[in-house]
């Protein structure tokens, strides 16, 4: 808000203030009483008129009040990046709902957003980060000409499955000698051993194997590292994004929002570039894809521990959500996976 003057910037501060407490559009007299009156309700219409050329507020109607534009929010929101603290009672939440579930990963991650969601009204999710988890079993499954199965199963009980183009040339006992092959040298290794192994094997010529079981064996662990290397995705609490809605458009805006969250669509992108940015991220409205049909935000921030990045956690919901309250609740919840994974 550096390019405000004082006067605009409190001014556009009580204007987002008093529009995410009431979500209506703000008069001039409503903001010169919570001003104090210290600016007539003349002088603060004209600094919004002022405010309205920069596209940081806009008028519904003519003779409405103004409501804050999407970059007029985040200029606001942004301002309480630096300001508050987590209330005592949401804090003792969260560290009960987090050390209780501390010894199983899983447990932890989804106990950390059920609880995140039910704090903030809005959805909870997180990026955890993927398990490297020991092979048990590798199998190739012929199902038609230049088409395979990559079955992978992991010594905790996993079950991965590939489909893998092959060469039409390919035949069963090819990925039967793959097959062979890569369960002989699994002993319990996780898939990055396994392909450096094979790879080391490949390179010295002892593998002892044909052409085409190298190809199909290489292939397939491509496959495998190729997909789904990021960790895995957890929302929770979809269905409080549905108590906050207040009149039929919000609802139609938050189920909208329920539908892409479902389908995951966009939120994987949002998290990547939290987990590869410093500090809390804010999206609001149309800057994201996952939010560009309906009036929704996200604050998101990136987890680490001693190794570094592991991966993001946030809420998500509608605008005017309680920022002042969600941004030191999230902050506080990655400072708190961080500590406990480094524990």
């Amino acid at each position: 808000m550096h390019v405000l003057d004082e006067r605009s910037r409190q001014v556009l501060y009580h204007l987002v203030d008093t529009y995410l407490e009431t979500r209506a559009p703000v008069g001039s007299l409503t903001l010169a009483k919570r001003l104090g009156m210290r600016l007539s309700p003349a002088t603060v219409r004209n600094v919004m008129a002022d405010l309205e050329a920069l596209s940081l507020v806009a008028s519904p109607h003519t003779s409405a009040g103004r409501l804050p534009t999407e970059h007029g929010l985040k200029l606001v929101v942004n301002t309480l990046l630096e300001l508050g603290d987590l209330q005592p009672l949401d804090k003792e939440h969260l560290e009960q709902s987090c050390q209780k579930s501390s010894q199983n990963l899983d447990h932890l991650f989804e106990e950390a957003t059920m609880t995140l969601s039910g704090l903030s009204s809005c959805a909870g999710v997180i990026a955890a980060p993927k398990e490297e988890a020991a092979l048990k079993h590798v199998e190739f499954v012929f199902l038609k000409p230049g088409r395979a199965l990559v079955i992978l199963v992991t010594t905790s009980g996993g079950v991965e499955n590939r489909l893998m183009e092959i060469p039409k040339s390919v035949m069963p006992f090819h990925l039967e000698t793959a097959t062979n092959y890569m369960n002989a040298h699994l002993r319990g290794k996780t898939l990055e051993e396994l392909k450096q192994q094979v790879q080391r094997a490949f390179q010295s010529d002892q593998a002892m194997l044909d052409a085409v079981s190298q190809q199909l064996i290489n292939k397939g662990l491509a496959v495998w590292s190729d997909e789904d290397t990021k960790g895995n995705l957890i929302i929770k609490g979809q269905a409080n994004l549905l108590k906050t809605a207040t009149d039929t458009k919000e609802l139609e805006d938050l189920q909208q929002l329920i539908t892409a969250l479902d389908t995951k669509e966009g939120l994987l992108g949002l998290l990547d570039h939290a987990i590869e940015a410093e500090g809390i991220q804010i999206f609001i409205g149309a800057e994201n894809v996952l939010f560009q049909s309906n009036k929704c935000a996200a604050v998101i921030a990136p987890y680490k521990s001693g190794s570094g990045v592991l991966g993001a956690v946030g809420v998500v919901g509608p605008t005017y959500m309680n920022y002042r309250r969600v941004i030191p609740m999230v902050d506080y919840t990655a400072r708190l996976l961080g500590r406990i994974l480094e524990s």
